[in-house]
């Protein structure tokens, strides 16, 4: 059984007992409730909401929250001495799936 869900503007295809990494979610409680689930399917029949399928849920423990990878931007300006380097690490929250329900 897989479901994928919507959260932080991104959409994940998940398993139970799956680990997925998200965009910050700022919540300090240990387990959570995602409601925004676009598909479920159990192997045989497969679910689509418009948008969202309605008494579905995902619930999920937080593990922890983290920096991402750094991401480097660069600028350059050819003869002109001007070059400028800047790194962006994006704030993410670990979570790992307990329970697919409809």
């Amino acid at each position: 059984m897989y479901a994928i869900i919507q959260t932080g503007g991104k959409q994940y295809k998940v398993f139970k007992g799956d680990t997925i990494d998200v965009e910050r979610l700022g919540v300090h409680k240990k387990e959570i409730t995602i409601k925004d689930v676009l598909l479920i399917s159990d192997g045989k029949d497969i679910t689509v909401g418009r948008p969202f399928i309605k008494d579905a849920k995902v619930i999920c423990e937080v593990l922890s929250d983290f920096k991402g990878k750094k991401v480097l931007s660069f600028k350059y300006r050819r003869r002109k001495n001007s070059r400028w380097r800047r790194g962006h690490r994006q704030q993410l929250t670990r979570l790992r799936i307990k329970e697919i329900a409809v």
